[in-house]
């Protein structure tokens, strides 16, 4: 019965994925214009990346112009390695962990910036130490709001913070390689999830590994954005958070359905390669309209946030607002 089953299925459907040559062997017009087209995109975001690391470089002074390098960076990196892995099937595990690799710099650098816009860890803390930061935040706690209290702000917590977001870029990085060493000597399959597979286990502790880093980054963002909006802090996370649902969790849900068959084979690729290859597809599109949205937030210069002294005034002067409106009515 196996071998009347077997017997149906087109022999590329149970091979790895195609060579280069066998892709672009087989394309025709329609195929033709898509790769065309896809590639366009991913030199083009790539280009108005390279511009926008020049414009930053000679306008944003050190250190805060190497974390918006960094940050603005993730969309053309992950479009760039997805049209590799596009048209280089066999390469889509390597184009994937540089992918995951350097956004996972970004999320580190995500907090770096917000900090350094407050002038450095040594301004951060003059200005919010002692004040209470909530820490019911995604994707850790959102939903503990009535159990965890509010923490005051000090040098140790800033400190746990930036470690927690510091230890998915290393440890993220160390994995990657310690997977494809696996690979080499055939004991790591990225798409073997058995109970004994090594890729399970990798996988499943880069992921705590990831909502680790997350957290503090939230919590963050959460308890400063109402002083970031000067300088459009809320879009530019907003883009952070966008690309890094795209990346993660968009490609997961599809690399899943097409593990479980449920994406049809298309020869020269398989169920799983076929998958892949549309992850791929999507993503250049994504990343490219998401690095033209953040050339106009990133290619531009901002005023320094004001300082504690000026909110002070300016609470002030809300205060006495309502005061004499009250005492008018």
């Amino acid at each position: 019965m196996e071998e009347d089953l077997n017997s149906t299925i087109h022999p590329a459907c149970l091979e790895d994925p195609p060579l280069a040559i066998d892709v672009i062997s087989q394309l025709d017009v329609y195929d033709i214009c898509l790769y065309s087209m896809l590639t366009f995109m991913s030199c083009m975001s790539l280009l108005l990346y390279l511009e926008q690391c020049v414009y930053i470089y000679k306008n944003l002074g050190y250190p805060k112009k190497t974390s918006l390098i960094w940050i603005s960076g993730a969309a053309p990196v992950i479009a760039t390695m997805s049209c590799l892995g596009m048209w280089i099937p066999k390469a889509v595990m390597f184009t994937d962990m540089t992918s995951n690799c350097f956004f996972a710099v970004v999320v580190y650098k995500i907090l770096v910036l917000m900090i350094k816009e407050f002038g450095g860890s040594t301004d951060f803390l003059r200005r919010f130490s002692g004040k209470p930061f909530k820490i019911s935040t995604g994707p850790c706690c959102c939903c503990c709001y009535a159990c965890l209290p509010y923490v005051p702000m000090s040098w140790r917590m800033l400190f746990l913070m930036k470690l927690a977001a510091l230890q998915y870029a290393i440890l993220k990085t160390a994995f990657s390689v310690f997977s494809i060493v696996l690979w080499t000597n055939g004991e790591f399959n990225p798409s073997n999830l058995g109970v004994t597979s090594v890729g399970l286990w990798i996988n499943l502790f880069v992921g705590v590994l990831t909502i680790i880093s997350l957290w503090p980054v939230a919590i963050l963002f959460m308890n400063t954005k109402n002083y970031l909006r000067s300088i459009n802090m809320i879009p530019k996370y907003a883009m952070y958070q966008l690309v890094l649902v795209l990346s993660q969790l968009q490609t997961s849900i599809i690399n899943i359905l097409a593990m479980n068959g449920v994406i049809a084979c298309a020869p020269p690729f398989s169920s799983k390669a076929r998958g892949s290859m549309l992850s791929q597809q999507m993503m250049i599109m994504e990343m490219f309209i998401i690095t033209l949205v953040n050339r106009f937030f990133y290619h531009r210069t901002y005023n320094p946030i004001p300082c504690e002294e000026h909110d002070n005034d300016q609470n002030v002067k809300l205060d006495v607002h309502a005061a004499l409106e009250e005492h008018d009515v």
